[in-house]
């Protein structure tokens, strides 16, 4: 075997591992900086709501996590607590749009569900609840419908449109 059938051999070997190795690799390293990127955008999230929440308490003459009504409120803190609820309902429709899946198994189902979890736990203050119909206008028309029927789950009665 003189030198160039050996080239052409070593050429036949690396079309035939390599390549597949090349495509295998590619794969995983696009699935690696998608995770990565999941990652990313779920923390981001999740700094977001804390920060929500200590904006909640800088507000502590706002009860914005009580389950019954506020009663006698001033214009002020009513202005106060809407703009908070506005808040709210953003980072909601900011988690929606990014992390919601309807897988029931995984590290993206997993997310989700703690954003279904706060989405829940806040539906059940009354004041929250009450706004819902009017922060929910010009929203992500998938959001507002999966809102709406948390917050009908979550009271056993459907809401007033």
């Amino acid at each position: 075997m003189d030198w160039m059938q050996r080239w052409e051999l070593a050429s036949y070997v690396v079309t035939a591992l390599g390549l597949p190795l090349a495509v295998v690799t590619f794969i995983y390293q696009q699935r690696r900086e998608r995770d990565n990127e999941d990652e990313e955008a779920y923390q981001m999230l999740s700094d977001a709501y804390i920060d929500f929440l200590k904006i909640v308490l800088a507000n502590p003459d706002l009860p914005l996590r009580e389950t019954a009504a506020p009663q006698h409120l001033s214009d002020e803190q009513e202005r106060r607590m809407h703009i908070i609820y506005q808040m709210l309902i953003s980072l909601f429709e900011r988690a929606y749009l990014v992390a919601w899946t309807d897988e029931t198994e995984g590290l993206a189902a997993r997310r989700w569900a703690s954003w279904d979890d706060y989405m829940r736990e806040w539906l059940a203050c009354d004041a929250f609840r009450n706004q819902l119909m009017t922060l929910l206008r010009g929203e992500d028309p998938a959001f507002a419908r999966h809102m709406m029927r948390l917050a009908e789950a979550g009271r056993g009665h459907p809401l007033d449109p």
